[in-house]
């Protein structure tokens, strides 16, 4: 297996060449390429080893010399024993939560009304994502940064968007100016498909920060699908209510 880490300290091809052979001094390393101009490390190993393996061999040439795991390989690893199911149980959870609780409500009219679902299920989708946002606004912010378009730009965009999330969700929960409340979902959704689509497409192996910095969770098609309904449930709500 084949793993790459952030590995910072070093300033020459001195620092370089030290390095790359502490750490293929390890059992199980079978060849290492480290870069300066990158700080980063590229272990190949038999078997799995430790961060604190690779910075106990390194703290031997001071205490200069940190090694981190890098985001994509860490994502990588997280998910390698995991299958598809376990992987995504926390937001597949979420959803089937909401279906099923919104269909009750509309069970107890006795009536079903398709856009009065779509607003119980919007209200439920952000006030629940928000939530977990909120639960670490700053941990979200930093995982945000890493693709959506804006938030790469402007980091403080993270803690506005929670705020969106948080204000659409009240907003679809006591149907507030329909009109305004489904172009805002529809804008701020459109937006925030985009980095997830270029992540995706590019396959990238990057944390999604969907329900904030609580599971982690891969970016996939599965977060594609995910903003991709709530797009069209704003859409089609807001062409309903226009017309």
């Amino acid at each position: 297996m084949k793993h790459t880490y952030t590995l910072t300290g070093m300033t020459c091809t001195s620092c370089e060449s030290k390095v790359t052979s502490s750490l293929n001094a390890i059992e199980g390393v079978k060849d290492v390429s480290v870069n300066k101009d990158t700080n980063s490390a590229e272990i190949e190993m038999d078997s799995h080893i430790s961060i604190a393996k690779f910075q106990e061999e390194l703290n031997q040439l001071g205490d200069k010399y940190k090694i981190s795991m890098d985001v994509e390989t860490h994502m990588e690893e997280m998910t390698a024993n995991k299958s598809w199911w376990e992987t995504y149980k926390p937001v597949l959870m979420i959803f089937f939560y909401l279906l099923f609780t919104t269909l009750a409500i509309e069970a107890a009219t006795q009536s079903f009304d398709a856009m009065r679902w779509m607003r119980h299920f919007m209200a439920g989708f952000f006030l629940t994502f928000s939530f977990f946002k909120m639960l670490n606004l700053e941990g979200f912010k930093e995982s945000y940064q890493m693709y959506d378009i804006i938030a790469r730009r402007i980091p403080v965009w993270g803690y506005i968007y929670a705020l969106i999330e948080l204000t659409l969700g009240f907003a679809f929960l006591v149907n507030f100016n329909p009109v305004i409340t489904n172009a805002v979902a529809l804008i701020v959704m459109s937006i925030s498909i985009i980095g997830v689509l270029q992540t995706v497409l590019d396959k990238k192996a990057i944390k999604c920060a969907c329900l904030g910095d609580v599971f982690n969770l891969p970016m996939s098609t599965v977060t594609i699908i995910e903003d991709g309904m709530m797009i069209l449930m704003s859409g089609i709500m807001l062409v309903y209510h226009v017309l």
